[in-house]
């Protein structure tokens, strides 16, 4: 019966909020506040499961118009505390022990308290202070009971109201769902939290609090306790620009070279210890970037600030903000409008974040869903410069990343920054480094083909030898396009010894390509053919 109800208030809660929002804009209705501001009511009034819809909803800038996203974001988690005795049964049912074996002091009034968790300070038996999460109990059955609720409601509705479907809702709410239930399962944060650790450990910057062994579950997590003054302290602006350019370089290692980054950077997660390190703090949301998501990443960034509307708007489409069959003239039209807006402006004024947004809402009502991680990653961008900002205002965020993105990107993609050149080193070298793999591949499949061939015809011996010549020629075209690329590089980096006035590795690069290539021309000479 209690499913039932609650059935009835969301859907009468949905219903009654999208007649209101017909109604004012039919101008049948004189409101007193604005739709945004009506739906973070609505949304508080469906309690915790639903405020955690709102925030997974401001993710999506490619959907929503800045006042919803604005209004989004600022939900809060007005949640009272559980009592002790629920959270001291909740911490002893997880980790199988009683109180006093696991702490030598446990406190009873919570330190924080949101709608997943709240937060109690706590000392181990060697003296070290620590913070326990309490994952608030049937708070997971309660999610997935709303989340089915409001699917039913949501299916209904677009029965009565197709048009709907454009905007594909129930997809909506099953990746938000998704997103919710990792949330809910602090073993996730915890594994999170040690692979960031370990990647900073040591670092002269960075402080990553520990997880302590053996004493997380997926309602319980135990964490060295840790903190210093928020991010947007204005006492911290005397060295806000070291701390600006730390943080810069932090999320630059996790872009490019751990391929993982911290999705939720906003100044309650941010902390500035005392020794001057930069404390992260709740890896609950952590986005993932694989080798060629880096790459493409890389790419749009050299591409924005070079303003080549057309490598723009490839290294979109490469990285998934756009998609699918468009008119490319429609948005490289767009493209050199965004680049307008910006060439007037001086570079530290420059935002990578309103650029990604405004690329990702070129696409808006084609049915183009952007991939959760570069939601994720659009977030961090936005969080991250108004960190760096907090720190120091004047701060040239785009050309720290900039250059600082071309040092981490050098050894593995050649990227440069001369006017006329840097598209094309840049798709040279990343070509080059993907060639070895990319001729595997096309080998084993010709291959692959060869023999099929072979079991099925007979007496096919001289097209056979045909594919085979002609493969070779392929495969030897390409390793000498690759030396070439290769000994260009080499020739303008002027890596390693010399011979005279050039490289010798770029010297017996041309050799052996060049060598490469009269075979090549004897071959086909000889055979009359091209």
């Amino acid at each position: 019966m209690s499913s039932l109800r609650r059935l009835f208030q969301i859907g009468f809660a949905v219903c009654a909020y999208m007649l209101w929002w017909l109604l004012v804009h039919l101008h049948l209705w004189r409101a007193s506040v604005t739709p945004a501001q009506r739906l973070c009511r609505t949304i508080e009034r469906l309690g915790t499961t639903f405020v955690k819809l709102g925030q997974g909803l401001s993710l999506h800038r490619d959907l929503l118009p800045d006042e919803y996203i604005r209004a989004l974001q600022s939900l809060q988690d007005q949640v009272a505390p559980f009592p002790d005795e629920i959270a001291r049964r909740e911490v002893e049912q997880a980790l199988g022990k009683p109180i006093p074996e696991l702490f030598a002091e446990f406190e009873a009034h919570p330190l924080a308290a949101a709608s997943i968790a709240q937060v109690h300070r706590a000392r181990l038996h060697d003296g070290r202070r620590v913070v326990v999460k309490i994952r608030r109990p049937h708070i997971k059955a309660q999610i997935d009971r709303d989340m089915r609720l409001l699917r039913g409601v949501l299916s209904a509705l677009l029965a009565l109201l197709p048009w709907l479907r454009r905007y594909e809702p129930l997809a909506l709410v099953d990746e938000i769902w998704a997103n919710l239930r990792k949330e809910t399962d602090f073993r996730r944060e915890a594994q999170n939290t040690l692979r960031f650790a370990e990647a900073f450990r040591g670092s002269a910057t960075v402080h990553v609090p520990a997880v302590i062994d053996r004493l997380y579950t997926e309602s319980v997590l135990v964490q060295e306790l840790s903190g210093g003054r928020r991010v947007d302290d204005s006492t911290l602006r005397a060295e806000g620009q070291q701390l600006a350019q730390a943080l810069v370089e932090a999320y630059l290692q996790q872009l490019f070279i751990m391929g993982v980054f911290h999705g939720d950077p906003h100044p309650g997660n941010l902390f500035i210890m005392d020794s001057g390190h930069i404390c992260f703090h709740d890896f609950g949301i952590v986005g993932t970037l694989d080798r060629p998501t880096s790459r493409n990443l890389a790419a749009f960034l050299l591409a924005f600030v070079h303003q080549d509307s057309e490598w723009m708007l490839d290294a979109a489409l490469d990285l998934g903000l756009l998609a699918g069959a468009l008119d490319r003239a429609a948005f490289r039209h767009g493209m050199q409008e965004l680049i307008q807006d910006y060439a007037g402006l001086p570079l530290r004024d420059w935002s990578l974040a309103e650029a990604f947004m405004r690329v990702a809402r070129l696409g808006r009502g084609r049915n183009i869903r952007i991939p959760h991680n570069l939601l994720v990653l659009m977030r961090m961008l936005y969080l991250m410069e108004n960190a760096v900002r907090d720190l120091d205002p004047d701060f040239n965020l785009l050309q720290s990343l900039l250059g600082k993105a071309e040092e981490v990107l050098s050894p593995s993609a050649g990227a440069s920054v001369e006017t006329g050149l840097n598209r094309l080193q840049f798709e040279a070298a990343a070509g080059l480094r993907e060639l070895p793999a990319e001729l595997g591949a096309w080998i084993h499949r010709l291959r692959a083909q060869g023999l099929e061939m072979q079991v099925q015809h007979r007496g096919m011996e001289e097209l056979e030898q045909t594919i085979a010549r002609g493969s070779n020629r392929v495969a030897l075209a390409l390793v000498t396009l690759g030396l070439y690329i290769a000994a260009s590089l080499l020739m303008q980096h002027s890596i390693g010894p010399r011979l005279g006035e050039m490289p010798a590795l770029a010297a017996a690069g041309y050799a052996l390509a060049l060598w490469f290539t009269w075979r090549l021309a004897r071959g086909i000479s000889r055979s009359g053919k091209l």
